[in-house]
């Protein structure tokens, strides 16, 4: 873990496809911005960070914390050396990055918070994993969009219900949720370093 000046790091990576916003396999971004727009944190292009990002210190909860965000510019199924990349440029730790992805296997509205294990046949996650040289010691918070009728790939392409929009948006409950796992992850370092 990685505490700087008594200060938690954590690097948040939603994974989307910046061609197809608004989507539910882009979900992971959406909520970036989601996050972005309430802890007031400028997003830009940053080419050495491989795609959109936004670093600032915030308070989650009752928690200050280094954060960064990062949407990568690459399509999904191949990025994992952008997100490699922006965790050896920021935190460096593995244990403090966190990607944002959509799951297939939950249902709309769920957060399912891991730690480690394999991809679960998500290829975004797959590819960060083959970058990282098979380091699987990172977070996963998996944004349930359930599993549609026909084909898998057209219903992850598909646009997110306004409703689950809601959800994840700005003052929704959904992103309550992602805050408060962020904390509860950002206490886990201070613990680990015998920080109150």
């Amino acid at each position: 873990m990685t505490v700087a000046s008594g200060l938690p790091q954590l690097l948040v990576v939603g994974l989307g496809n910046l061609p197809f916003p608004q989507t539910r396999h882009s979900i992971g971004h959406l909520i970036i911005d989601a996050l972005a727009a309430r802890l007031h944190i400028h997003m830009a292009t940053d080419r050495t960070m491989g795609g959109v990002t936004g670093r600032s210190k915030v308070t989650l909860g009752e928690t200050a914390v280094s954060l960064v965000l990062l949407k990568p510019k690459p399509l999904m199924n191949i990025t994992g050396p952008s997100v490699a990349g922006a965790l050896r440029k920021s935190v460096k730790a593995s244990d403090a990055m966190i990607i944002i992805h959509d799951s297939l296997s939950h249902k709309p509205k769920a957060l399912s918070p891991k730690i480690g294990g394999s991809a679960n046949g998500h290829n975004g996650v797959r590819s960060i994993i083959s970058a990282l040289g098979g380091e699987t010691h990172f977070h996963r918070f998996r944004i349930g969009i359930g599993r549609g009728p026909g084909d898998a790939a057209e219903y992850v392409l598909s646009k997110l219900p306004e409703e689950e929009k809601f959800y994840w948006n700005g003052d929704g409950i959904g992103l309550d949720l992602v805050c408060n796992e962020l904390e509860r992850i950002a206490r886990k370092q201070l613990e680990s370093q015998g920080l109150p």
